[in-house]
Order: structure tokens, then C-alpha cells, then sequence
């Protein structure tokens, strides 16, 4: 009998797969043939082959131990009295078969939820089985794209009554009792700075002048005081654990009586707040700070681009309307700027790589890929968030009470390792000895690198070597920023971790934390740091899988156009290239003609055996846009020049063919 071995079965797009089985170094490649009934993502057994695919051993499902798939999402079709479900999802099998009586109202053309009743048997004959249990829309409908992928990474979309029930019964106004023994701070000069479509405004800043230094305030909204521990609201809130951005919508993590109401620091409207009031002095340096209960009433919304134009002085209407604030923007600037100058000092690390927002038109199809600018005000407000986020972490890490950290662990060994051979490459050292490296190393290092060929490339695989950020119950301070104390208290609207701060916060106010509170921290504090680092990592999935998707669409217009891009990945079967607007193509290596070429993991370059070309991260090229799969998330580029060189070969020979043919005749006259 054949020993069988269990591992975690993943599906290739054209019907192969392969399985991982802990403590075995390669992978055992799955044939079409071999694969059972499994789906992709199952837990199953295999049993070894004989044969080989290439390098890798080749084995057989036998029996699927655990299924990972229990419903998916795709367009239906009416086959006389049955139908056929077709997946979006190009690892499952292409077909489901739906019996009449699943159908559930369901007409041709929908998307809709599927739910599977049966995995299919062994012959190939005998389909896997559902039934519809949501219908999304007509697959063209405004927004059931988008929506497609939201269910496919099951995130809660709407909020159960009992949610909004609770949300319903809570006040609309802030009444004098809820300002009782809080900082009343309505007479501060207060603002909001976000972005032109935001609805959601949870932070607020006020400054002044205190002799040569300043007296900043970050006001960010008492979501704590609405959304009491163990309640509906509070519950679902930590299942939902973050906001979610998505092109053409928000899923919020609190209903929007919340998020956009009551929660929401609008203008000329009293709103409860905790604030962080910091005293710098006149280099810039926090003196002093406190941290308390308060109130305020916002004087003006205000957007990035037009706190830009005030201080770049570019729009005289502007400064005239704003004539109050004038001069705190200008003050919020300067000191913004000192605190920057600080932060960099101590090696904190700044990447700028472009963010792309995408247009859409009213039926919701992406018409464009713009880069949005970081400007002035942008950096202030990140400056000011950063230094509310550090001074919070750091009183309570100092009073070691239970807290909720945001950690940044230190760059991967192997990996500084390999940038650091790739930089002496280029004549470029980086500092350090080895896999180790500290904050101000990697960021003198891409101070070196301004201006240089090599900028992009090394700054890429600069950013590739860093670690993840994540939540944790215990404090390891923060690489990238190179912070001992960090946390996330600004955004308690839309991130689950920041909820918790304020409610430990505040208990802390209030000298409510004793033995018994720190007890109950301390056993929950771990599982929701986990569980909210999840999260995370989710929603982050699910909006570049919509990014993708939408950029892919974007591109279905332009197919047979020409662009100048750079390289930003290389791999084995071909080269990314991503263009200006930040839309990233393949150059797949059967595009590129009359050559084998060879792959340098290290280096990662691509070198033709023959001619000696190399191809290697952002190396600038003109490619034509071949051919976009939107389902698939893919964007295939041809390079223009080898599409030239083709052309003209071809004409070349063709009109060779031709010559031939005359000399072949006078050669027979001459004879």
C-alpha cells in the first residue's frame, strides 16, 4: 500500500495544481487528470507517482480531507430546464451545474451566489452541483463587479437590525450632559483637512503660538463614548475590524449614523473628542502634552487641494475666504516642518512611490488612472497624526498598562543581504554589516540614491525587504519610523484597533484601570490584535484585487495603443511593466522573439543567451498593449520595438522572396 501524505492543494488557472505537505522542501505537481474533485485551497491526500513533471515529483489526489470552499460567485445561464453556473474565479472548475429547483428566480445573464451542494464525483463527466442563494444584478449592472469581489472575500457588507437598531437609538446631537467634566475646547480654533470626497471626519487639528514655540491639538472623535464594549455595535465592529476603500464605494466598519453622523467632526457642530494637546518648542521638540476628554466645534471642513493653493499662495479667493485661519495654516506648515526635519533625523524612512486614484462614469466602468500629488498639506496633516500616534503610545507603554501596539519588525536578513550585493553592483554601499541594518542605514541609503540611474530599482527592492507592519499587545516599536512607542489612535471611525486605545484611554482618564481591567486586557488584547492585523491584511487584498480589476477594464480601451513604462518585476516567464499612471502590464517571455533568455533570481534580471540583451527592473521600454483579461486581472504587453523589428523582418522577407524570384529567372536566360 502506498504511502499517503496530506498537504494543501492549490489550482492553476489552466487545471493543474500542486500541493504543499509540511517538511518536504518542493512541491508535488497535480496533473488535470490526477486532481480528483478538489478544489482549490482543499486540504487533501496524495499519493506519490512515478513520473516527473520537470523538476518536481508528480502525485495523485486521493480522498479531499477538508474543503475550503463551500459557495462562489459568478455569471448564471439557462440550459433549457437547468442551468450552469459559470465562476468567476478561474481556479475553481469552469462549470456548476444548477437544477431547476436552485434556481431561486435567478435569470440568465445575473450574477449571483452559488452555493455548493456537491463537489462532483470522480469521472469528469459528473459536474459539481449548487444552488443560488443571492442574486447580485445583471452582470453589466453598475457595480456588481465590484461587488463580485467583495463576496468573494466574504466581508460583511450590510449591518444586521440589531446593529442598526442600536445605531438608530443613539442621540443625534451632543447634548450639554455629554460635555459635563469634558476640556471644552469650542472657542479653539479648530479645522479639518481630508480629501475633496470624503464624508467621514474624524480628526481635527488647532494650533497656536506660545511664546517661541507652539501648542498643537489633534482632536480626533470619542467613538468609545457611543460604542460601549460588548455591544451589537461593538461587536460587529471587531468582526468587520476595518473600513474598506474600494473604487466605487466604502464598506464601513460603523454604520453611517456613526461614521458619518454623530461621529463625525463636522463643521460648526459641537462634537465630543479625545485630544492630544502638545507643547513644542521652537525647534520642534514635544516638551510637554496632555491628554484628555473634550469637545469642539469644528470651524471649518477643508480639503487637501485647497490648504495647497493657500499655501503656495496661489488663490487669492481662497486666502480671503480663510482669512481667520490664515495664519494657523501657516504656523501648522512651519512647525510641520521642523517635525518632519526631526523625524528624518533620527532615520526615519520615507518612501514616495505614486498612488493612483481611478475614474469612474456613472455606469461605474473606469474611464481613468490618474497619480494623485502629495503635497504640503498632506505631509502636515501625516506629520501631526504621527506625532499624536507616538506621544499616546509612549505614556501608556511608560505606564505599563495593558495597550494595543503597532509594531514594524526589522528587514529580513536574506534580503538585506541581497540589496546589499545588488547596490555594491552599482558601486553603491549600504551601511551596516551583513542582514543587519538599522532605520538611519536604509535611509541615508536612499538619500544616496537621488537622482541616480539606479533610484527606482534599489528603492523597490528596498521596500520589498521590510517587514509588515502589524497590531500587537506588547510593544517592539516601529523600523519604519524609526519610533520606540507607536500606536493608532486617529482613526477610531474606521479602524477597530484605534476603538480600543481611546476606550483604554479613557478608562486610564477616569482611574478605572485596577487590577481586575488590566486582568481583562490582558486576556483580549492578544486576540484582537491578531485578529485586527487579519483584517487588515484582507481588506488590503480586496482593494488592490478591485484595483486590478478596474485597471484591467481601463485598459480594454486602449489595446493596440503604445506606452513608455519601467520594469517592476522580473520573473522566469517575463518582465511587469508598469506605466506612468501606475497600470502594470506583463511582457510574457514568448512575446520577446529569436532568443532564449535566462532568469537571475539575485540580480533579477532577464539575459538573452544570444544577443546578450538584459532586461532589468526599471529599465524603461515602449510596449504595445496586447491583450486584457479582466476576469483573469490581466494585462498583456508586447515590446513595440520587437513588434517593429518583426513588422519589417517580415517586409523584408517578403520583398527577398520577390528578388529571389527575378534572379532564379535571369539566371535561366543567361543559361
Amino acid at each position: 500500500m502506498k504511502k499517503e501524505l496530506t498537504g494543501l492543494y492549490r489550482q492553476n488557472v489552466k487545471g493543474f495544481g500542486f500541493v504543499t505537505v509540511e517538511g518536504y522542501d518542493e512541491d508535488f505537481f497535480i496533473s488535470r487528470d490526477n486532481r480528483l474533485n478538489a478544489f482549490n485551497m482543499d486540504m487533501v491526500s496524495i499519493v506519490l507517482l512515478p513520473e516527473r513533471s520537470g523538476s518536481r515529483c508528480e502525485a495523485k489526489i486521493v480522498a479531499v480531507k477538508e474543503r475550503a470552499v463551500d459557495s462562489c460567485i459568478g455569471v448564471f445561464e439557462r440550459i433549457g430546464s437547468s442551468g450552469l453556473l459559470y465562476p468567476d474565479d478561474q481556479k475553481l472548475p469552469p462549470v456548476i451545474r444548477i437544477s431547476h429547483k436552485g434556481f431561486n428566480g435567478a435569470i440568465g445573464g445575473q450574477k449571483v451566489v452559488c452555493k455548493i451542494l456537491s463537489y462532483g464525483g470522480k469521472e469528469k463527466k459528473s459536474l459539481p452541483e449548487g444552488e443560488v442563494t443571492e442574486i447580485l444584478g445583471f452582470k453589466d449592472d453598475p457595480g456588481v463587479d465590484v461587488m463580485s469581489v467583495v463576496y468573494k472575500y466574504r466581508v460583511p457588507v450590510d449591518f444586521d437590525t440589531e446593529v442598526i437598531k442600536e445605531s438608530e437609538g443613539l442621540p443625534k446631537s451632543v447634548s450639554k450632559r455629554d460635555m459635563k467634566h469634558r476640556l471644552d475646547l469650542t472657542a479653539a480654533r479648530t479645522i479639518t483637512i481630508d480629501g475633496d470626497d470624503t464624508k467621514d471626519f474624524d480628526d481635527a487639528i488647532s494650533i497656536e503660538r506660545k511664546g517661541d514655540g507652539y501648542v498643537l491639538g489633534v482632536h480626533i472623535a470619542d467613538v468609545s463614548h457611543y460604542v460601549k464594549e460588548n455591544s451589537c455595535l461593538d461587536k460587529d465592529a471587531l468582526n468587520r475590524g476595518t473600513s474598506i476603500y474600494l473604487a466605487d464605494r466604502v464598506i464601513p466598519m460603523l454604520p453611517e449614523r456613526l461614521s458619518n453622523d454623530i461621529c463625525s467632526l463636522k463643521e460648526k457642530e459641537n462634537r465630543l473628542t479625545l485630544s492630544v494637546l502638545m507643547r513644542f518648542d521652537a525647534k520642534g521638540r514635544i516638551m510637554d502634552y496632555d491628554i484628555a476628554e473634550s469637545v469642539i466645534c469644528v470651524d471649518h471642513r477643508m480639503t487637501y487641494s485647497q490648504v495647497n493653493e493657500i499655501l503656495s499662495m496661489n488663490n487669492r479667493s481662497l486666502c480671503v475666504k480663510y482669512a481667520d485661519i490664515l495664519g494657523d495654516l501657516f504656523l501648522m506648515e512651519d512647525l510641520a516642518k521642523k517635525i518632519r526635519k526631526r523625524r528624518t533625523r533620527r532615520g526615519a524612512i520615507d518612501f514616495t512611490f505614486p498612488e493612483a486614484k481611478i475614474k469612474l462614469d456613472d455606469s461605474g466602468r473606469a474611464i481613468d488612472v490618474v497619480v494623485l500629488d502629495r503635497g504640503v498639506s498632506e505631509m502636515m496633516i501625516e506629520d501631526f497624526m504621527l506625532s499624536a500616534n507616538e506621544t499616546v503610545a509612549t505614556e501608556f507603554s511608560l505606564r505599563k498598562l495593558p495597550f494595543l501596539y503597532r509594531n514594524h519588525d526589522k528587514p529580513d536578513e536574506d534580503k538585506i543581504i541581497s540589496l546589499r550585493k545588488t547596490a555594491a553592483g552599482f558601486g553603491i554601499q549600504l551601511g551596516g554589516k551583513g542582514g543587519k541594518v538599522t532605520p538611519k542605514h536604509l535611509q541615508r541609503f536612499i538619500k544616496k540614491l537621488k537622482g541616480l540611474p539606479q533610484e527606482d530599482l534599489l528603492s523597490i527592492l528596498t521596500l520589498r525587504s521590510m517587514a509588515r507592519a502589524e497590531y500587537s499587545d506588547s510593544n517592539l516599536g516601529h523600523f519604519g519610523l524609526a519610533s520606540e512607542y507607536y500606536c493608532h489612535f486617529t482613526s477610531p471611525i474606521r479602524r477597530y484597533p484605534d476603538l480600543i486605545v481611546h476606550r483604554i484611554i479613557k478608562e486610564s482618564l477616569h482611574n478605572k484601570i485596577k487590577k481586575k481591567r488590566k486582568e481583562h486586557y490582558a486576556s483580549i488584547l492578544h486576540d484582537i490584535a491578531e485578529r485586527s492585523s487579519s483584517s487588515e491584511r484582507q481588506a488590503d487584498e480586496l482593494e488592490r484585487d478591485v484595483t486590478k480589476m478596474k485597471m484591467a477594464e481601463y485598459m480594454q480601451d486602449h489595446v493596440g495603443e503604445i506606452f513608455t513604462g519601467r520594469i517592476s518585476g522580473v520573473t522566469q516567464w517575463g518582465f511587469y511593466v508598469q506605466l506612468p499612471n501606475t497600470v502594470e502590464g506583463m511582457v510574457p517571455l514568448r512575446m520577446i522573439t529569436d532568443d532564449y533568455y535566462e532568469f537571475n533570481e539575485e540580480a533579477q534580471t532577464l539575459t538573452g543567451v544570444r544577443t546578450h540583451r538584459v532586461f532589468t527592473l526599471q529599465d524603461e521600454v515602449t510596449i504595445r498593449v496586447d491583450r486584457v483579461d479582466v476576469a483573469a486581472r490581466m494585462i498583456d504587453f508586447c515590446l513595440y520595438e520587437e513588434m517593429s523589428q518583426k513588422s519589417h523582418k517580415q517586409k523584408r522577407r517578403k520583398h527577398g522572396g520577390k528578388k529571389a524570384k527575378i534572379n532564379s529567372k535571369e539566371q535561366k536566360s543567361k543559361s
